[in-house]
């Protein structure tokens, strides 16, 4: 992989989440694709984007990293917002993908096989309040054994339907109650390494 790029897509809330887990989360793993000698391009969603300038950096990216932090179970809206934004600038200029893959003459063709994004790769990379135990667990209540990567298919579904390959994801658990980000960071490193 030669080209990064680091999507941060935490959200202010006074009081609550400030953003500095996810900076630092994004500036280890900015640290380690350069280590290994890969270009980063980096978006900070909160300070504002250009939706063309995401599509080509989308395009450049072997290798696209979100950095995000869990709200209500899910991304921050203005995350979602520029999905929406970019993604459907990307179908329009059939740079992400053609179409959903079926085709009339063809039924045996399948739903998300028209991407155009093949050889690129997407991790997810999370901070959160659930701690490790709620996962892969069918004792659990909340997520009833479902892995991280379960909870977020709605999220690697978008990159998959573009044909890009998705990654094990990394989570920063139990951030609120028990943070223990020196051991989250060097977790990080060790999961790069061995996933990329």
């Amino acid at each position: 992989m030669k080209n990064v790029l680091i999507i941060n897509a935490h959200q202010f809330y006074e009081g609550i989440s400030a953003g500095r887990l996810n900076k630092a989360m994004a500036g280890v793993i900015k640290e380690e694709m350069e280590k290994r000698g890969c270009e980063v391009e980096e978006t900070n969603i909160e300070q504002g984007y250009d939706v063309d300038a995401e599509v080509q950096k989308h395009l450049w990216a072997d290798l696209i990293i979100l950095q995000s932090p869990i709200y209500w179970f899910g991304m921050p809206w203005i995350y979602k917002k520029y999905v929406d934004e970019v993604f459907t600038a990307g179908l329009f200029q059939q740079s992400f993908l053609v179409d959903d893959g079926r085709t009339r003459d063809d039924p045996s063709k399948q739903y998300g096989t028209g991407g155009r994004m093949h050889g690129k790769k997407y991790m997810l990379s999370l901070t959160w309040n659930a701690p490790k135990e709620a996962f892969g667990d069918n004792e659990q209540v909340l997520f009833s054994g479902k892995t991280v990567d379960d909870v977020f298919v709605s999220n690697t579904a978008n990159y998959k339907f573009c044909g890009v390959e998705i990654l094990p994801s990394f989570s920063c658990h139990d951030v609120m109650k028990q943070p223990d980000v020196e051991g989250d960071v060097a977790r990080l490193r060790v999961h790069l390494a061995r996933v990329i």
